[in-house]
């Protein structure tokens, strides 16, 4: 099983913890903050990237998956659903999954139990606890029978995995025969001069406001650093494909900060 380098990317540096226990301690860390920065840091956008991937998760029936709960969507059809939110955090991605195309269920799994603790008190505020729960889990050992899924999604967690290969793996093996898995992920803009403006953002503007605001510069050092060592783009629709997903394809949003990756299961 092939290493990759954003594997050893951690975010404390004189830690004798492994990558997934650092992430796990980092997050618990910047729970109480993190929704704020999310919209904070990226002027809201990533609210857009969301709804794209949703789109993208339902695409393959011929659907739209629009944020619209009008007649002709795709409720009917993605009605008796259930779905994977692996790296749910605080569970943004599962409640819109939920919102906009009314699955059977919505299951988010996150190795922070900080998250998922913000993520439980969002749910009961909406009243959808019938409709999502939140569990501790690990995306390399996920709990779950073959075939249990008919869609997984992951926003901004690949990155994180210790053994990205291992985690594909493991999302291949729970989602049933035709299943489409939807991945949103941070990458590089490609455009010349954006791009510079990009890296200084990631390298200096975002670790000291989150710095400010969350008390750990080391979070958004880290997501610099991993956006960085990834390997993105048609690198990583190669890394799907050798992991058995079908019909993979990416589409890179706002001039390439953002790119939804999906692929599905071979029926």
């Amino acid at each position: 099983m092939a290493k990759y380098s954003h594997d050893t990317v951690v975010p404390f540096k004189d830690s004798t913890l492994g990558k997934k226990q650092q992430i796990a301690h980092m997050f618990d860390r910047i729970a109480f903050r993190y929704d704020f920065l999310n919209r904070f840091l990226s002027g809201g956008i990533d609210v857009y990237w969301r709804k794209k991937a949703i789109r993208e998760l339902a695409a393959d029936a011929g659907q739209t998956a629009a944020p619209t709960n009008s007649p002709g969507g795709s409720e009917a059809d993605t009605r008796g659903w259930n779905i994977l939110d692996v790296a749910t955090g605080t569970a943004d991605m599962a409640i819109m999954m939920s919102k906009y195309l009314s699955p059977a269920k919505v299951t988010g799994i996150d190795i922070s139990t900080g998250m998922l603790d913000i993520g439980r008190q969002k749910i009961a505020r909406l009243k959808l606890e019938g409709r999502i729960e939140l569990c501790t889990g690990d995306s390399e050992a996920i709990h779950f029978p073959d075939n249990s899924f008919d869609a997984i999604s992951v926003a901004f967690g690949v990155r994180n995995f210790e053994n990205l290969e291992k985690g594909l793996q493991e999302m291949h093996r729970v989602l049933k025969p035709g299943g489409r898995l939807v991945v949103l992920e941070f990458s590089q803009p490609k455009k010349a001069g954006f791009r510079q403006l990009y890296e200084v953002y990631l390298r200096l503007i975002a670790p000291g406001i989150g710095r400010i605001l969350s008390k750990s510069r080391e979070a958004y050092a880290y997501l610099n650093e991993s956006v960085k060592a990834f390997p993105e783009g048609d690198d990583f629709v190669r890394i799907l494909d050798k992991n058995d997903y079908i019909n993979t394809r990416l589409r890179r949003l706002s001039l390439g900060i953002c790119t939804i990756y999906t692929g599905e299961k071979k029926r």
